[in-house]
């Protein structure tokens, strides 16, 4: 056995966890756990040591969401109305989209998002474009 698989071998226990697909929420919460102190320790860093570790991590926790938590299609005036309600806004409050009257239009699927819409919503709320598609 090679030096290198040799070390696997002895902290492979302890590496084991953080590699390993989900099975149960509770290994899942416990990955997210493990992988939110990592990218702590990590911070911006992409060439840190442990970059790597992170990324397989965060593909085991994106593989079981999509599993156990899929995200149902939906016409991009109803996620803009999600979108709302968890924020607590009203259609006032969404002037990068127009005056109020223009959001209710698309909210009531009158009228569809355009892109400098879709543009103005991704970095309001921080999610990627294709939610509203």
């Amino acid at each position: 056995m090679n030096a290198i698989l040799k070390q696997a071998a002895e902290h492979w226990r302890y590496v084991a966890p953080l590699l390993t697909p989900a099975q149960t929420e509770t290994d899942y919460d416990t990955l997210v756990t493990v992988l939110d102190e990592l990218l702590d320790e990590i911070g911006g860093a992409e060439g840190h040591p442990l970059a790597a570790l992170a990324a397989q991590m965060g593909d085991l926790i994106g593989a079981y969401d999509s599993e156990h938590f899929p995200i149902p299609d939906a016409p991009g005036h109803e996620v803009l109305r999600f979108l709302m309600q968890e924020h607590g806004l009203r259609q006032e409050d969404l002037p990068e989209i127009g005056p109020q009257s223009v959001v209710s239009e698309i909210l009531a699927g009158k009228r569809q998002l355009n892109v400098r819409h879709i543009r103005a919503l991704t970095a309001r709320f921080n999610v990627p474009a294709d939610v509203f598609f």
